[in-house]
């Protein structure tokens, strides 16, 4: 009996503990259900859906005649749902004939798997009970339209489960030019170039797309549309004509390749408004072949050399210590500064040189002595003069990588004796080409230093959302007109009768500096090998008589022998120039209004025998007014288009007293006449009419002494 009741009383305690641990589990499913119920149907959802972000379509980046330099082409990606209601339905047999019948078609025209390949995959995320399975990645829009037909799709994405998610591939219809200028944006990498620089313009504001999770971890879309649809960014207008964008890389690839160097850049801008129109930066690969993967043209600063020599120069002017008719004794072209010897390339023809002729023949020894002769007590007055004139710090330009520039100072801890002449002609500083470039442009431009600009306008749809205007660096002008005026002589001396003369156009006249500077790599002007390698350059712009354009174009390390600038940066100044010229109709000089067939037009006339002119102008039946009074020698002024003026050329009162007279405008034959019959020996160079004598006009001078005169024709 006992025993009984302990066994009723062991099942009545495991039946009230059953039936407590039942009742718990109700209760608890009930607060689950009831209570707690949508707090877990909200997590729940949210483990298998999510909202994601939608890109918006990314602004164009165009050139400044509209043509595509950047844009987003869309792409797709395409998935299938093989468990759809309606596809489930199907039978085997008929589910994989229309399988096939896919399988089939998209291995035809993505050609990237076997029909044997996609059927197996398909079949297989059937029996699996997989919601998608993605087929094809980043097809065109053209490709698209085929892919809705096929066989399944296009039942739609109810009944045939067609998924499409819409991607979008940034391409640059031009490839390679301006790669580096046009850049990229994205968030595993600095920004470069425009993309980065105008990322909050072009990126627009996106939208926002439910999706759902699905089996294998993918996401796939809940509805047709996005839930908050993408608002498109906006479009970038640059200053680049990608037309001498063509010329400027393609001549500069030939150079390099050439002459085996390393890398170059060139550089082409308005000089009125600072536009750049061009920048092109070559980089050779260990495969010999050139591409765009950095820009010097901003980012690399470097010693100038002798393009540097302008800025030494202005500043002595600037400063009242030199003009162009001051002269400077370079000796043999050697000079000793305490232990560094100053060597001139080429060996000088004449020991006692001008100013002018130190810039034209890129004298080292020139330069060097001028700046120290003037400088040395106070070398910091000649540091402050060249921060005036902006290049001592960066531009402030709109793209990023833009490297420090340094100039030194008296105070630095690198400074020595020798530092002052080697500023001098372009070393012991740094400087990249786009800063050389401003001087340059800002001589151009009447001593007004502009900034260099990239964009001109930001549209939306068309419609202006802003526009960049010129913008002047520090106070205007640099340096006075009487500079500005030296400068510029100094440069289209350069092309006329100095180190630039393989420049020089018979249809436009280009003012510039050629450059040839030393390397510094590893610390050393000199590599493993002792040999030096060296940076070919060249800056100015044209026209000479009403500047449109700067220019510069460097040339780094060329291998083959050659390293001067006029030869191997040159050639590729002259393509752009020669490219700007022929295109630009406002670079050209207005054509003549027509004169009636009837009228006499007086043609232009150099200095000479007034005898053969007064005939000349007879037979043409020009009226002559004037009177050149005694004076066999006459200069000719058109009054008007029938009518000349003769006044004296006053040549022979000069001789008589011993004194050259100014013979520029005459040929040859009359020059020669006239000075040799008074005792001087003339030297002429060149054809055509005189251009240019040394001595100038005014010198005197005793029997024997030596007239230099240049000829152009």
């Amino acid at each position: 009996m006992d025993i009984k009741k302990d066994i009723m009383w062991r099942v009545i305690l495991v039946y009230v503990f059953i039936c407590i641990f039942a009742l718990s589990i109700i209760t608890k499913v009930a607060i689950i259900q009831f209570r707690d119920g949508d707090m877990w149907r909200a997590k729940a959802k949210s483990l298998t859906t999510q909202e994601f972000l939608v890109d918006a379509s990314r602004g164009n980046i165009y050139d400044v005649d509209q043509n595509l330099l950047a844009t987003s082409s869309p792409y797709y990606d395409i998935g299938i749902d093989v468990n759809t209601e309606y596809l489930r339905r199907l039978s085997d047999e008929e589910f994989n004939k229309q399988v096939d019948s896919l399988s089939l078609s998209l291995s035809n025209l993505l050609k990237d798997k076997s029909r044997r390949d996609y059927y197996k995959e398909l079949k297989t995320a059937r029996s699996s009970g997989d919601r998608f399975v993605q087929v094809a990645k980043e097809v065109s829009y053209k490709q698209l339209q085929i892919i809705k037909k096929f066989p399944v799709f296009r039942l739609g994405k109810n009944k045939g489960g067609f998924v499409v998610l819409q991607t979008s591939k940034r391409e640059r219809p031009f490839q390679m030019l301006a790669s580096r200028t046009i850049g990229y944006q994205r968030e595993d990498a600095k920004p470069i170039g425009l993309e980065g620089a105008f990322n909050q313009y072009l990126k627009g504001t996106g939208g926002r797309r439910l999706m759902q999770k699905i089996a294998g971890g993918l996401w796939k879309p809940l509805n047709d549309d996005d839930e908050v649809e993408p608002e498109d960014g906006s479009d970038v207008i640059s200053t680049i004509d990608i037309n001498i964008q063509d010329v400027a890389e393609h001549s500069l690839l030939i150079q390099l390749a050439k002459n085996n160097a390393d890398h170059g850049c060139a550089i082409l801008m308005e000089v009125k408004t600072g536009a750049v129109k061009a920048i092109a930066n070559l980089t050779r690969k260990d495969s010999g072949f050139y591409v765009e993967n950095y820009n010097y043209a901003i980012g690399a600063a470097t010693d100038p050399g002798s393009t540097f020599k302008l800025a030494s120069l202005m500043a002595a002017m600037e400063d009242g210590y030199i003009d162009l008719h001051d002269t400077v004794d370079i000796g043999n072209g050697t000079y000793k500064f305490f232990d560094k010897v100053v060597v001139d390339s080429h060996h000088p023809e004449k020991s006692r040189l001008t100013v002018e002729e130190v810039f034209e023949q890129s004298s080292n020894v020139g330069v060097a002595k001028l700046i120290y002769r003037y400088y040395s007590k106070d070398p910091q007055k000649f540091v402050d003069r060249l921060c005036k004139f902006n290049l001592n710090a960066p531009l402030g330009l709109a793209i990023p990588g833009e490297a420090r520039p340094r100039i030194k100072n008296r105070q630095d801890k690198d400074w020595s004796g020798v530092t002052l002449p080697q500023m001098a002609y372009g070393y012991e500083l740094a400087i990249t080409p786009i800063q050389t470039l401003c001087l340059y442009n800002a001589v151009a431009n009447d001593g007004v230093m502009v900034r260099p600009q990239f964009v001109q306008e930001i549209r939306k749809k068309g419609q202006l959302v802003k526009k960049f205007d010129p913008e002047i660096i520090g106070m205007p002008p640099i340096c006075t007109r009487k500079t500005v005026e030296m400068a510029r002589k100094m440069m289209e001396g350069v092309v006329l009768y100095g180190t630039g003369k393989a420049l020089k156009s018979q249809t436009y006249a280009i003012a510039g500096k050629t450059g040839t500077a030393q390397i510094l790599v590893n610390g050393s002007y000199k590599d493993h090998n002792k040999k030096a390698s060296y940076q070919a350059s060249f800056v100015g712009y044209f026209p000479a008589d009403n500047p449109k354009y700067s220019c510069i174009v460097i040339v780094s390390a060329p291998s083959t022998g050659e390293y001067y600038g006029a030869q191997v940066a040159g050639p590729v100044f002259k393509d752009i120039a020669d490219k700007v010229y022929a295109t630009s109709l406002d670079i050209h000089k207005a054509v003549n209004a027509i004169q009636p067939e009837f009228a006499v037009k007086a043609p232009e006339a150099k200095p000479g025998n007034l005898k053969d002119l007064q005939t000349i102008f007879k037979d043409l039946n020009v009226k002559i007014s004037g009177d050149p009074g005694n004076s066999p020698w006459a200069i000719v002024q058109i009054h008007d288009s029938s009518t000349i003026t003769f006044s004296s050329a006053k040549v022979e009162a000069d001789l008589k007293k011993n004194i050259i007279p100014n013979v520029i405008g005459m040929v040859a034959q009359d020059a020669l006449y006239l000075l040799e019959n008074n005792g001087l020996h003339v030297k002429l160079n060149g054809s055509g009419v005189i251009t240019k004598q040394i001595p100038e006009a005014g010198t005197r001078f005793t029997k024997g002494t030596t007239i230099e005169l240049e000829l152009t024709s």
